[in-house]
């Protein structure tokens, strides 16, 4: 009886943390896309982006399937998305082709993630009514991320301006609908 009970209270444990880790998950890949991005490795640096961008989407249905959210849960999924959706890609482009405009582009890399973190700040002391203000950080990481692949088609001033808008519009105060 006493084993079962022990199975019991830990399967709950272990239920009640299951949107953490894929929280945490999340988090890993965003750092696992740094260290390529510092290795030269920027397709495989993509990918992770991508991958964490899954665990992202997923941390978020699991917790309100589950009815496990927790305010602890909001802090650590945007600290997480931080890394993920903010630095990896920023370091990604920046890696790419934002290097070849010297201090410019240092500084329109840091703008990006000075941008992604209010944004990610502003949600949460906000109330939520189904729907995000300013374009999510998870939506303008990915699509950073994205415009990697059109390095070759794309001017290279144009990468500026991508991250720009893109910085700008996480801290607009337009409305999206929560899908």
């Amino acid at each position: 009886m006493f084993i079962l009970q022990h199975l019991d209270q830990t399967i709950k444990k272990i239920r009640s943390q299951a949107a953490n880790l894929l929280t945490i998950l999340n988090l890993g890949l965003g750092a696992f896309a740094i260290i390529f991005v510092l290795q030269g490795q920027l397709t495989a640096s993509l990918l992770f982006i991508c991958l964490a961008a899954v665990f992202d989407r997923f941390d978020g249905i699991v917790a309100r399937k589950l009815n496990i959210t927790s305010d602890l849960g909001k802090q650590l999924d945007s600290l997480c998305d931080l890394i993920s959706f903010g630095v990896a890609p920023a370091l990604l482009l920046y890696s790419a082709i934002l290097y070849d405009f010297g201090t410019p582009g240092a500084i329109f890399t840091v703008i990006f993630i000075a941008c992604g973190a209010i944004r990610l700040a502003r949600f949460n002391v906000s109330e939520y009514h189904g729907y995000f203000v300013g374009l999510p950080i998870t939506a303008g990481g990915c699509l950073l991320t994205i415009s990697f692949l059109l390095i070759d088609t794309l001017p290279s001033p144009a990468f500026m301006f991508i991250t720009l808008i893109l910085s700008f519009l996480m801290i607009s105060t337009f409305k999206v609908k929560k899908v």
